[in-house]
C-alpha cells in the first residue's frame, strides 16, 4: 500500500518509521526541508514538493496530513489535489474543527476525490504503545485506510463513528475530557502542596496512587515522573497553552444545549493561567509536556521547547 504523509513534526515522523518498519512504501513531505533529509536517513523515500510526493505513490494513493489545525489544511489540499487522481484518499489527521472537515468533504467528493477525518490520540507514547483513532467519513474510503490504522493503533484502539466530521467531532469532545482530567490533577496536587502542616510529598502521593488506586492513569504516571524530577515543579512557569479544542467543545455544548461545566471551569483555568501564576497550572503544564512534548516556560532561562508539531490541545 502507498501512502504519503505530509507533516513529520513529534508524531508524524514516528508514525511514518512504524508504517516503514511494516512493510509500506511510505513517502513523506515537510515544509522544513531539514525534517526530509532526516527521515531519508530511515530508508524513507523523502519529497522536497507535493507534486513530488504524490509522484513517488502509485495509486490509489492515501495522502495522510498531519499538519496544524486552520489554514495549512487548506493550503496543504489546495497544493495536493492538482497531482492526485480520482479515487485517491486525503486524511487529515489533525485537531481540525468538525464543521471545517465537513466543508472539506463535500468540496473533494464533488472533484471524485474521498477525505476522512481521522482525530488522533496517543501522544508521544503512541510511537511505543500505539496510536487511538477516531474517524469519520464514506465507509470505502475507510476500508482503504484501514491497513494503515491497524499498524499504527494501539489494539482496538480505532474506528468509524460515521459520516465526514464524526470523527474530528469525537476526538474534540476526547480533549475536552481531557482538559477536565488535567485539571482535576492540577489542583488535587495544589491542595496537597497547600497542606503546610503535613508536608506530603507530592511524588510519593503520585507514586501510590498510581498503584490500584481508581484515579490511576497514563496522566497520573506523567505526574509523578515530572514530580520526581523536580518535587515542586520550580522550574517550570505555569502558562497553559492550547485552547482551540476546548473552545469548540465548550461551544459545541451550548449549540446543542449540553453542559458541560468541568470542560468550561478547565479552559477558563487555562485563560487564568496566563495572568497570574498557580501550583495547578504547573502540574497540567508538566503532563502536557509529558504525552504531547508541549512547550513549557522554564523560570529564570530563556523559553524551551520540547518539540514543535501539529497539535495544540
Amino acid at each position: 500500500m502507498h501512502v504519503g504523509f505530509v507533516g513529520l513534526g513529534r508524531m508524524g515522523k514516528h508514525m511514518v518509521l512504524r508504517l516503514k518498519a511494516h512493510g509500506f512504501h511510505v513517502a513523506a513531505f515537510n515544509r522544513s526541508p531539514e525534517k526530509v533529509k532526516d527521515i531519508e536517513k530511515n530508508g524513507v523515500s523523502g519529497a522536497y514538493s507535493l507534486k513530488e510526493l504524490v509522484q513517488k505513490l502509485d495509486a490509489p494513493r492515501v495522502i495522510w496530513l498531519m499538519v496544524p489545525q486552520g489554514p495549512t489544511v487548506d493550503e496543504m489540499i489546495d497544493g495536493v489535489l492538482p497531482h492526485l487522481s480520482p479515487g485517491d484518499v486525503i486524511v487529515d489527521g489533525g485537531n481540525s474543527y468538525y464543521k471545517d472537515s465537513m466543508r472539506r468533504a463535500a468540496q473533494l467528493k464533488s472533484k471524485g476525490f474521498h477525505y476522512l477525518d481521522i482525530g488522533t490520540s496517543g501522544g508521544l507514547g503512541g510511537e511505543r504503545h500505539g496510536y487511538c483513532f477516531m474517524a469519520g467519513g464514506e465507509p470505502k474510503a475507510y476500508a482503504m485506510v484501514e491497513p494503515v490504522l491497524k499498524v499504527l493503533a494501539a489494539p482496538g484502539g480505532y474506528g468509524l463513528f460515521g459520516p465526514s466530521g464524526a470523527g474530528h467531532f469525537v476526538k474534540m469532545v476526547h480533549n475536552g475530557v481531557e482538559y477536565a482530567m488535567l485539571q482535576s490533577y492540577g489542583e488535587g496536587f495544589e491542595l496537597l502542596k497547600n497542606a503546610s502542616e503535613f508536608r506530603i510529598d507530592l511524588h510519593k502521593a503520585a507514586h501510590v496512587w498510581n498503584r490500584g488506586s481508581v484515579i490511576r492513569s497514563w496522566l497520573l504516571e506523567l505526574a509523578e515522573d515530572a514530580l520526581q524530577k523536580d518535587g515542586h515543579l520550580e522550574r517550570i512557569g505555569d502558562s497553559i497553552g492550547g485552547g482551540s479544542t476546548g473552545e469548540w467543545t465548550v461551544k459545541t455544548g451550548i449549540e446543542q444545549k449540553t453542559p458541560t461545566p468541568m470542560i468550561s471551569t478547565a479552559l477558563n483555568a487555562r485563560y487564568v493561567t496566563r495572568q497570574a501564576e498557580s501550583f495547578a497550572g504547573k502540574v497540567v503544564a508538566a503532563l502536557r509536556q509529558g504525552f504531547g512534548g508541549h512547550d513549557v516556560v522554564e523560570k529564570g532561562v530563556a523559553p524551551t521547547t520540547a518539540g514543535k508539531g501539529k497539535k495544540s490541545k
